[in-house]
């Protein structure tokens, strides 16, 4: 079925093994060669489940799923240009981060894990939180003290005891890792089978373009669990021929806290060292991403590039994004704004060719990553 497998020392371990990180102490991931079959598919559940043989667990008993998945792909306006964005913030609890957790609390089940920990600022400590409570998982969220109280009271709402950490986001991961040392890590960052179930984010929007890919993908970046299973999922469908060519990843991140945008301008292999600034955009304030060098190889490859945006572009373009009638938090508005105000860095319009105009139109793609339902303080300030 495969294994886990270390990128940094190149161990190996069985997929039953119940380990959350390499001895080496380095994260982990999956080696599994997925079975994708339109056919099978398009007769599926409608959820992310409908992927069932690209998802590496064993028994169907184990599968614990809200119906996350299979989201809308709008045709929108943004900037004056049509574009196509993914509506992540319809998800269960709220973001895309329902699709990992899924993926992963059906592996914790399957794997017999009676208790676990999670770090997180507000979405993914919700979705592990009510993923792990529909399991009957004990579940544990180490905090940052700083972390909007109405994320924190969806912790608990399903359940989760939250541990608040003084200091940063860092601090909070800090904590967890420590109490990792006797509990099962359930860490979206680190686990393997949170991307495994991210990775249908790309499957979805090839299977709604009639099994084609966009020309380019725009993603908000801070630990990049999305960039980073979008990258797989699309190298997955090129590998079963179902699409022909690998989507642009263009990765947005705040002005405040862009360790990958600098090292990327500077050809850099690694993150580079920063200090998060305050941003309204704290889903993506990431100063020290683990997974890092393999964002910045993933966008890379594909072809794409990095951007920065501002907290007032944000701010205006979450109002815009309002006046559609949608409804989404200050992260989600990140890569919607570089669609609209920085569109010669998203390159809307394709480079002449033989075959191609100019002003020919590429098709782009870009999501709304969580709701704005949830009462926000950060939303009045803007």
């Amino acid at each position: 079925m495969g294994h886990l497998y270390c990128g940094k020392c190149g161990a190996t371990f069985e997929l039953d093994d119940p380990r959350w990180r390499c001895e080496c102490g380095s994260y982990l991931d999956i080696e599994f060669e997925p079975s994708l079959d339109p056919d099978l598919i398009s007769n599926g559940p409608r959820s992310i489940w409908r992927y069932r043989s690209a998802i590496p667990i064993k028994s169907d008993a184990n599968i614990v799923s809200l119906s996350e998945g299979l989201t809308p792909l709008a045709d929108l306006s943004l900037g004056g240009r049509g574009t196509r964005v993914k509506l992540e913030h319809l998800s269960p609890t709220g973001s895309f981060k329902d699709r990992g957790a899924s993926v992963l609390v059906s592996r914790l089940k399957e794997l017999g894990i009676p208790s676990v920990v999670e770090d997180s600022s507000g979405n993914a400590g919700s979705a592990i939180a009510a993923y792990c409570a529909r399991a009957g998982i004990e579940c544990t969220v180490f905090v940052p003290e700083a972390a909007r109280p109405e994320k924190i009271d969806a912790m608990r709402s399903h359940g989760a005891r939250v541990r608040l950490v003084a200091g940063s986001r860092e601090d909070a991961a800090d904590a967890a890792l420590e109490a990792a040392e006797s509990t099962y890590y359930a860490s979206h960052v680190w686990s393997p089978y949170f991307l495994q179930g991210t990775k249908t984010f790309a499957y979805e929007i090839c299977e709604q373009m009639k099994w084609s890919a966009p020309d380019a993908v725009v993603l908000p970046v801070g630990n990049g669990t999305l960039l980073l299973s979008a990258f797989q999922g699309f190298k997955e469908l090129l590998a079963a021929a179902l699409i022909d060519a690998m989507p642009e990843l263009i990765a947005v991140q705040s002005s405040q806290c862009d360790p990958l945008a600098r090292a990327h301008q500077l050809g850099l292999e690694e993150p580079l060292a920063v200090t998060a600034g305050a941003t309204v955009a704290d889903g993506i304030a990431v100063a020290a991403p683990l997974r890092g060098k393999q964002i910045l190889q993933a966008v890379k490859e594909s072809g794409g590039s990095f951007i920065t945006v501002d907290d007032a572009d944000i701010g205006a373009t979450r109002e815009a994004i309002g006046r559609l009638g949608y409804s989404i938090e200050p992260t989600a508005a990140a890569a919607p704004a570089a669609v609209i105000t920085q569109p010669d860095k998203v390159r809307l319009d394709r480079p002449p060719t033989e075959e191609a105009h100019p002003d020919q139109a590429r098709t782009i793609v870009t999501v709304f990553t969580g709701t704005g339902l949830k009462p926000d303080s950060s939303i009045r300030r803007l």
